[in-house]
């Protein structure tokens, strides 16, 4: 078995008390006896720190909890230090152990809660004397540091000074020889917590979704009083040296500019960004919205503030124009489901870094890459991060943008397109491309259809949308969309086009009577299982009908997240942030009333995401899932494991099933087992969850994946309508001209429908990894 498999098995096992192991990749893995014994003695005589350090970033509870029950799981001590480096240096009562139940209820908890402090004290090598002195003494020689890059460069400095240190403490009669040996080397991981996104190397830092949580929060907000008014909005947001919560930010609320440090504007801005105001205002559009980041500078390193760009638009245009910086409200409230499962995660791979680290393995940064945690050389990684200040100091703009990644440019790219170029006014040589919407709503729907239309007329094509899926489609609810029909739908949760579950089959005649009324020659389908199957149908029924050999893609938007040929769907971050935010709701009710257990139902059908990654992310005590087969037995392993909980200082319980994990085992069989063999002990409720999770407005993640898979996707369709053109016609008959467009690991690909099918379960609408 390979290590990040079992690493992250593990995890699983130990975070949640039970055998729950799912990933997002949906695939399903059991811990083996000898698995779990060598685990729990992986840690025996070793002694784990754990600190925060520099600015807090929601998700660092996560990770602290996640370090702590993997390290006291594998026999290791674990220590708390608290207020970041000062505590280290300061030692005393600021060094704790950790218990088990000193971090529950922890993982909804924004900020840090062993606190986090600048410290001066460590930059200076006395106070890393001290420091080292603190560890030693207590026989600590693992330290996971959570922070920025000036942390973690802290960290490894430290590391490097390690055995002078300890030179010098001997010498001074600080410490015995014996304790020196003991301590011969000091391991160190980071782990990055900032809410910037500006660290070189991780897709996405501790803190950064949860951010941008808050600021769409804010941003949704002062929208509809912007409409009422017919005002602009100039929102600052953070980013002194990294423009990634701007960008994001800017393709997630639509805004009509971006001012980030990585890529200042053209010396005529002035100009280009009244024209596009102007443009807008003309189109129909009540309000304008300018997204800045705090470091926004221009060509010449002058910064852009929010007030020059008010004045400017005031000046110019006398629109009504207000500022709004948010400020600290982006660092604070709950953390996302996204931030609390990359901090445990990132938790238990720095606890298995440690544990297996020598005197010769380098200094690590755990990072994200795709859906993969892996470790990176620790200054490497700083390096790359102080190369783009550097780039951006010397106006290396372009040297700058590259170095932040390939996702950073892809979200820019994105942006240029959807806010500064022109839609032509001709059509003439144009193609028509039809979107629409099938099976079960999903919060993201709209701005897949947005993007996918705007990029549609940006090439000049002449895009048509279609309502209630194929039903509409085979009764010609069909009509022509421009620019700003898709206005403002970003941030609307549901379907806007109308969506629903029927499969084309039965009406192929008329539906292609109306591919060749209305000229369709490409077919951009959004949807969850159904609109696979549906393109499955319509490959097999181009054998009957030609009009059906047009090229179509299929964008995965589904809350199951169960379409095949992709990690994840548009709408599952939605619902999982949903079912979370119910399940905190529930945790604080259980934990006032004491001695409860709650058993939640959640969607997914047969596939089991929503329930596993929610119990993940919400701490649950166990999660009921159809890929993982259980018995009367497990569930009576259950109800003792709570019975024994009941009797420490954490008396709630929390209990996660799928809807149709078994037939037999239902939400209210568990419910009245739980009941009965929990009398005198602990009470029960159930709650079905149901449709809410399928309502509300989308999530930051799912409006930027959205925006980006309708760009891509309008791409593709573009070029492949171009290959299918033969006689003066589109003829596409290929299997690559029927394609599913799936994120797998770091990659957006294009893959035929019809290859998928064999890694379908077509009666349980579920795909295996």
């Amino acid at each position: 078995m390979h290590k990040d498999e079992f690493h992250l098995k593990f995890f699983m096992c130990v975070i949640q008390s039970r055998q729950l192991v799912r990933t997002p990749q949906r695939t399903e893995w059991i811990m083996t006896h000898e698995e779990h014994h060598a685990a729990k003695t992986l840690g025996i005589g070793k002694a784990i720190a754990v600190l925060t350090s520099g600015g807090d970033a929601q998700g660092m509870n996560a990770a602290v909890r996640a370090v702590v029950r993997v390290g006291i799981f594998t026999g290791a001590r674990v220590f708390f230090v608290h207020e970041g480096y000062q505590g280290l240096v300061d030692g005393g009562d600021n060094i704790k152990e950790a218990t088990w139940e000193s971090v529950s209820m922890m993982l909804q908890l924004g900020g840090t809660v062993i606190g986090s402090a600048r410290c001066k004290d460590f930059r200076e090598r006395e106070g890393r004397l001290r420091a080292a002195y603190n560890l030693v003494k207590r026989g600590i020689t693992n330290l996971c540091v959570i922070g920025g890059d000036g942390s973690l460069t802290g960290a490894d400095t430290f590391r490097s000074e390690w055995s002078d240190l300890l030179g010098d403490l001997q010498k001074a009669g600080k410490i015995t020889d014996e304790e020196a040996t003991k301590s011969s080397y000091l391991n160190i991981v980071g782990l990055v917590g900032s809410i910037d996104n500006d660290f070189c190397g991780t897709d996405m830092t501790i803190g950064t979704d949860s951010a941008l949580h808050r600021i769409i929060e804010i941003v949704d907000a002062i929208t509809t009083t912007a409409q009422s008014h017919q005002r602009t909005f100039v929102l600052e947001v953070m980013g002194r040296h990294c423009g990634y919560l701007a960008l994001v930010t800017s393709l997630s609320c639509g805004a009509d500019w971006v001012f980030i440090p990585e890529c200042p504007p053209d010396d005529d801005w002035e100009e280009h960004l009244c024209r596009r105001l102007s443009e807008t205002r003309t189109r129909g559009s009540r309000l304008n919205i300018i997204i800045v980041a705090e470091g926004a500078i221009d060509r010449n390193g002058k910064p852009i503030t929010s007030e020059d760009i008010k004045n400017l638009v005031v000046k110019r245009l006398g629109y009504d124009t207000r500022v709004t910086v948010l400020g600290h409200v982006q660092r604070g409230g709950t953390p996302s489901a996204f931030d609390r499962i990359l901090g445990s995660r990132m938790g238990v791979e720095a606890v298995m870094a440690l544990l297996e680290g020598t005197p010769d393995t380098p200094a690590c940064v755990v990072s994200l890459s795709g859906n993969q945690a892996v470790r990176l050389p620790l200054m490497e990684c700083v390096q790359v991060t102080k190369d783009v200040t550097k780039a951006m100091e010397e106006k290396k703009f372009d040297e700058a943008l590259k170095l932040r990644g390939r996702s950073f440019m892809n979200n820019w790219e994105v942006y240029k397109l959807l806010a500064h170029v022109r839609p032509p006014v001709s059509k003439s040589g144009s193609h028509t491309v039809a979107v629409m919407n099938v099976g079960a709503p999903a919060a993201g729907m709209n701005a897949a259809v947005r993007s996918t239309v705007r990029i549609g007329l940006i090439q000049g094509n002449r895009v048509l949308v279609v309502h209630d899926g194929f039903e509409g489609l085979a009764k010609g609810q069909i009509e022509e969309a421009g620019w700003s029909y898709v206005g403002g739908w970003t941030g609307q949760g549901g379907s806007k086009l109308g969506t629903k579950r029927t499969l084309p089959k039965k009406s192929f005649e008329q539906i292609s009577a109306n591919i060749t009324k209305f000229n369709i020659q490409g077919l951009v389908i959004i949807g969850g299982f159904e609109a696979y199957t549906g393109g499955l149908e319509l490959m097999e029924g181009r054998k009957q009908f030609d009009e059906l050999c047009i090229p179509f893609v299929v964008i995965p938007a589904t809350v199951s997240n169960n379409v095949p040929g992709s990690d994840f769907s548009v709408g599952a971050d939605t619902a999982l942030n949903t079912i979370c935010t119910t399940c905190d709701r529930i945790k604080q009710s259980a934990a006032g009333t004491k001695r409860r257990v709650f058993i939640i139902e959640t969607m997914g059908g047969y596939c089991g995401y929503l329930a596993t990654m929610a119990g993940l992310a919400a701490g649950a005590d166990a999660a009921y899932i159809f890929e993982e087969p259980f018995t009367i037995r497990d569930l009576q392993a259950n109800v003792e494991h709570l019975v024994q909980k009941m009797k420490t200082t954490v008396k709630r319980g929390l209990v996660l099933r799928n809807e149709k994990c078994n037939e037999n085992y239902t939400t209210d069989f568990i419910f009245n087992l739980y009941s009965e063999e929990g009398k005198g002990i602990f009470d029960s409720r159930k709650n079905v969850l149901g449709h809410m999770q399928q309502g509300g407005s989308p999530t930051p993640f799912d409006r930027n994946f959205a925006t980006k898979m309708g760009a891509k996707a309008m791409n593709w369709m573009s070029g492949k309508i171009k290959e299918s053109y033969r006689n003066g016609r589109i003829f596409a008959n290929t299997p690559d001209s029927g394609c599913v467009l799936g994120m797998r690991k770091r990659a957006l690909l294009f893959q035929p429908v019809t290859e998928l099918q064999g890694q379908t379960d077509f009666e349980r609408s579920w795909t295996p990894g």
